[in-house]
């Protein structure tokens, strides 16, 4: 399990360096061979433009696994927040974080990712900015029933009646408890942010359609499609399928793993 996990870890690492140097190959055009089939030279064809689409897919992975780093960590650290808040802000301030995250959970989720994306301005910002501040209403609700759990240890109310702050319980007694979870619910946020970033890229309210985004790859595509023209939409897509099943199998393999020790 151990192993797999490092080839798992490893292999987005790789994704990510490689899609990085790509970026040059990604965007260079040859109308001289666009439409061009998979080949030995162009192992994932060509594009309307004549654009590499295996240097464009590789770029766009690691664009939204860049993506799915950045907010997913903000989205975790928000949840992390407001789970601490719930549990040690009294009752009221449970009452409203329990309000907040239902109130949350109960609206369309793509319509609220298109909303806020438009508001900050779209592009990565945008993009980043939507994923984090609506993915961590479930992670907060789990965060918030540990902490709730942990509350009620032995260990917890001799601090308390020993006089210990809540910062003080929370660093020396509950954050060794709640950092596996931590990482683990971290890790899967990962596929669900990859994957609302490229729906909303697809949808045209994402990143711009300069940058080679796998939403962007899927969304020129779909004209090409009736025409017999599958690998620009095959490849891609393929490859952002099997990028979220390995990030959904390394947040299990984590679960399983930390819930053996």
């Amino acid at each position: 399990m151990k192993k797999r996990m490092l080839y798992i870890v490893l292999f987005l690492i790789l994704i990510m360096i490689i899609g990085y140097f790509c970026n040059e190959g990604a965007v260079d055009t040859d109308f001289a061979h666009k439409n061009i089939g998979p080949s030995f030279y162009y192992p994932f064809g060509t594009d309307w433009m004549g654009r590499n689409l295996f240097f464009r897919t590789l770029r766009g992975l690691s664009i939204s696994l860049f993506i799915g780093i950045i907010a997913s960590s903000i989205s975790a650290f928000i949840a992390l927040f407001i789970g601490m808040t719930a549990v040690f802000g009294g009752k009221k301030a449970d009452a409203i974080v329990t309000w907040m995250i239902d109130f949350m959970m109960g609206l369309p989720h793509l319509l609220l990712l298109i909303v806020l994306s438009m508001a900050v301005g779209r592009e990565l910002k945008g993009v980043i900015l939507s994923i984090a501040l609506t993915h961590w209403t479930s992670f907060a609700r789990l965060i918030r029933s540990e902490l709730f759990q942990l509350k009620e240890k032995n260990y917890i109310k001799i601090a308390e009646k020993l006089g210990k702050g809540k910062v003080y319980i929370f660093q020396k007694h509950m954050l060794v408890h709640l950092l596996p979870q931590f990482i683990v619910g971290w890790v899967l946020l990962f596929p669900h942010a990859i994957l609302h970033e490229s729906s909303m890229t697809f949808l045209g309210f994402g990143l711009s359609s300069e940058q080679p985004a796998i939403g962007i790859l899927l969304s020129e595509s779909m004209q090409y499609l009736v025409t017999g023209r599958w690998w620009p939409a095959v490849f891609p897509g393929l490859f952002l399928v099997i990028i979220v099943l390995l990030l959904y199998c390394l947040g299990k393999d984590l679960q399983k793993y930390i819930s053996q020790k």
